[in-house]
């Protein structure tokens, strides 16, 4: 693992080397609101810490993962299943940083669909329903996530991005399914060149930030 906790106990580092302790700044049972998934319930896992250091991310909170408790994975486990949720969300931060191996089995041995969004920085762990791959410029994706990724998501922030999208799409695997998103605070200048952008290379769709009209996590 690249990524540090500080002051970790050895029985402490131990355990979240397999996966059996995790930094969780925040669980919540919603809707999914972005992507092929889009308008599902889901139950969201947002797992603290992150290197990646994208300029407009709004969860700057879930850098610094030493600012959120080491959380047993079966305790994860006993928060969701008092709700009647059938698909999870692992999100961050950046989730792939930990090894997912013990949480997803764990959930499927509930029968839980699971889901991961990652910018696929970090090699892939875990057993996945779905992998939503939203690469970034700042650290560019592990060759095993591009090949299993099944959704590649591309934020929009400025045209330049238009570009970086084609070279991801490239890279991804060919039965990837393939998403323009516009940054939210600057999607009402983007969504119309978005629109003409998809109508001119229907090989892409576009994926909003559902939630937030909604008003829901």
């Amino acid at each position: 693992m690249e990524y540090k906790l500080h002051s970790l106990k050895p029985e402490e580092k131990k355990l979240l080397d397999e996966g059996k302790l995790l930094p969780i700044m925040e669980e919540f049972y919603t809707i999914q609101g972005e992507g092929f998934n889009t308008g599902k319930a889901a139950y969201f896992i947002r797992i603290g810490g992150c290197d990646v250091g994208c300029h407009w991310c709004d969860v700057k909170e879930s850098w610094d993962a030493n600012l959120h408790p080491l959380t047993p994975t079966e305790k994860i486990i006993e928060n969701l299943i008092s709700y009647r949720a059938k698909s999870v969300v692992v999100t961050g931060g950046e989730p792939l940083i930990y090894n997912l191996d013990h949480l997803t089995a764990l959930l499927k041995q509930k029968n839980i669909e699971t889901f991961i969004e990652t910018s696929g920085a970090y090699n892939l762990s875990g057993h996945w329903d779905w992998i939503c791959l939203s690469p970034k410029k700042t650290m560019a994706p592990k060759e095993d996530v591009y090949k299993k990724a099944n959704e590649l998501k591309i934020i929009i922030y400025n045209q330049n991005d238009f570009k970086w999208a084609e070279e991801q799409a490239l890279l991804a695997n060919k039965e990837c399914y393939l998403y323009l998103q516009p940054e939210w605070s600057k999607s009402a200048q983007l969504i119309p060149v978005i629109i003409e952008y998809v109508k001119n290379d229907p090989k892409w769709m576009i994926s909003l930030q559902t939630h937030k009209y909604m008003n829901i996590p």
